[in-house]
């Protein structure tokens, strides 16, 4: 059974997302308009959206449903 490569992230999720999302904006940046640009720019959204996601996730006054 082979082991399970595992190692510890430096930045937290938030930092991951906001820099891949400018990572892909300033691609985006550079590409003619078009369908590959649109879909760098998705991704930008998708990843600026899950980084505020995790953020309220993680805030402390989130409450459970009742």
């Amino acid at each position: 059974m082979s082991k399970r490569r595992r190692f510890k992230q430096t930045l937290s999720l938030e930092e991951r997302l906001a820099e891949e999302a400018r990572r892909l904006r300033e691609e985006a940046e550079s590409l003619p308009h078009g369908p590959v640009r649109d879909e760098a720019i998705r991704r930008a959204r998708q990843a600026e959206i899950g980084a505020h996601v995790s953020e309220w996730l993680r805030s402390p006054g989130l409450r459970p449903p009742e």
